[in-house]
């Protein structure tokens, strides 16, 4: 079976779907592979395995398929506008590969298409020279007609001349595809077809990978795979979804199609954006240095204080002495002030209210601090968990697989239930990292929506944890059978069965609690007493 098979069958169904963003997938799956399921060396292994879905709404699309779409289009506009189909990509790329509105616009004024598009200009007469030769109009030299390559408008160039435009223009980037006339008053476009009679292998080569391109940066159905080295695109079908812009590349990168960023439901873009950039090194380090350190009275450089004593000195060549606690000159303290080491003033400021508005931002600068590390301590951790599966399932499939079908006298068919339980653990740890994400930016004015969040984010939780354990530390010993009855490798194959269903049941849940936005908040109450109960 190939892996890209494997991927989409190893999973019957959308772990988290209620079926509103059910999917199915229409692309060929014969990467080459090896026999473990897993893709080559470049892979993203963030992401190695994506979400198994019975019905997509996204086709992937290969080199070879998005050729032949591209070809396909050409050919109904060539078709149905009776154009050449060096005429119909002009029109085309006009019109951003929309084949719809092409039609509509032509029926609807043929002749401002023709002329906005660059397939019609103004009749030009090729001046001859009296020996019957032609002007190019770029080096003015005068060759046989043989030599002069026309354009549609009329105008007349070298062929040599026509080389040398074309490489600029290819050279130059994607811009070549809308290349016009050479001459400058000229808005005839430069077909498809120059550029196979006059440009170099290499220049074709280049013209013809951004001409392919264009028909997905131009598409608003396609986006190319974010993941590093792939080539292959995602065309995205918005009928009947739901909120879930998830997909998954043959590469195994699943990513957001809207927002491009690793695959983040149930936890929207807007709060993903807010959240990448909450991790961003510069905001934090400066949320700490408020937190951590007060500034120098006389240079304003921040001081962090990291000795006992509340005499402070800055360092060269400020050197400034100051009170850490009231910020003011240390030649002022003194018997005065309650002692040399300690300050009266700051206690009678802050009895005063002199002081207050300062410690209070201080305060909830430090609260924000800690809150923001609970979250992203536990966010990246659950990152770490998923990359270490990963290695663990790619591990077991080349190599505990076999060892533990041979030791057990079991097919290794009979051995998907850990398999299943492995790409179980991924999937949810990738949501519940994201849950994180989600708790941080709930307002700590709706008390009932944070803790029905957390109970539920627990409990899916807790399931994790048990079914992770079970299967990363109790399957090793049925490697060994001279240590084990068979007896008890049916008693594990029940268990780790059971957990994994469970968990399937709390992460489904939460995600469709998260993606509702814990409207049934109300309910939470009645969960925790039948919990209790129980």
């Amino acid at each position: 079976m190939d892996s890209d098979d494997y991927y989409m069958e190893s999973g019957e169904e959308d772990l988290y779907s209620d079926g509103a963003g059910d999917y199915n997938d229409g692309a060929d799956h014969d990467d080459d592979t090896d026999d473990t399921g897993f893709l080559g060396d470049d892979d993203d292994d963030s992401s190695m395995i994506s979400s198994p879905r019975s019905h997509m709404n996204y086709v992937v699309l290969k080199e070879e398929d998005i050729r032949r779409q591209q070809e396909s289009d050409i050919a109904q506009v060539s078709m149905i506008l009776s154009l050449s189909k060096v005429e119909a990509s002009v029109l085309l790329l006009h019109y951003h590969w929309n084949v719809g509105k092409v039609n509509d616009e032509w029926f609807a004024d043929e002749r401002r298409v023709r002329t906005s598009a660059g397939l019609e200009g103004g009749s030009v007469i090729v001046p001859y020279s009296e020996g019957g030769k032609v002007a190019c109009g770029i080096c003015f030299d005068y060759f046989c007609r043989i030599d002069i390559v026309p354009i549609m408008c009329g105008h007349a160039f070298c062929s040599t001349c026509w080389t040398s435009y074309i490489s600029i223009a290819i050279n130059d980037g994607p811009g070549c595809l809308m290349q016009k006339c050479p001459e400058p008053s000229c808005p005839v476009a430069v077909g498809r077809d120059m550029v196979e009679k006059l440009a170099s292998f290499e220049a074709k080569d280049k013209y013809d990978r951004y001409f392919l391109r264009s028909y997905v940066e131009e598409n608003k159905k396609t986006k190319w795979c974010p993941a590093p080295g792939c080539e292959h695109a995602i065309e995205f079908s918005a009928t009947g979804t739901g909120s879930s812009y998830d997909v998954s590349c043959l590469c195994s990168h699943s990513f957001c199609w809207n927002c491009t960023q690793d695959a983040h439901r149930p936890v929207d873009c807007d709060r993903v954006s807010q959240w990448i950039r909450k991790n961003s090194v510069e905001a934090e380090n400066t949320k700490w240095i408020l937190d951590n350190s007060k500034p120098c009275p006389k240079c304003k450089r921040p001081i962090e204080k990291n000795r006992g004593c509340m005499h402070m000195s800055c360092t060269p060549p400020c050197r400034y002495q100051f009170c850490w606690l009231c910020l003011g000159a240390w030649s002022e303290h003194g018997e005065g002030t309650g002692g040399p080491y300690t300050c009266n003033r700051y206690s009678k400021a802050k009895g005063q209210g002199l002081h207050d508005e300062a410690e209070m931002k201080r305060e909830m600068a430090k609260d924000s601090l800690e809150k923001y590390t609970h979250y992203y301590e536990r966010w990246a951790g659950n990152q770490t968990s998923r990359q270490k599966a990963i290695g663990d399932l790619e591990k077991f499939l080349s190599v505990d697989v076999m060892k533990l079908s041979d030791k057990q006298c079991i097919p290794e068919t009979e051995l998907g239930f850990i398999t299943d339980a492995w790409l179980q653990i991924i999937e949810c740890r990738r949501v519940l990292k994201w849950t994180y994400a989600y708790g941080y930016y709930l307002l700590e004015s709706e008390q009932e929506k944070r803790q029905f969040f957390e109970y539920m984010q627990g409990e899916a939780e807790s399931g994790l944890e048990r079914l992770h354990k079970c299967v990363e530390l109790e399957s090793e010993v049925f490697q060994y059978p001279e240590d084990t009855p068979k007896q008890d490798f049916k008693g594990f194959r029940t268990k780790l069965t059971t957990l994994t269903s469970v968990t399937k049941t709390h992460f489904e849940t939460l995600v469709k609690a998260l993606e509702n936005d814990l409207s049934d908040v109300g309910f939470a109450s009645d969960v925790e007493v039948t919990t209790l109960a129980l």
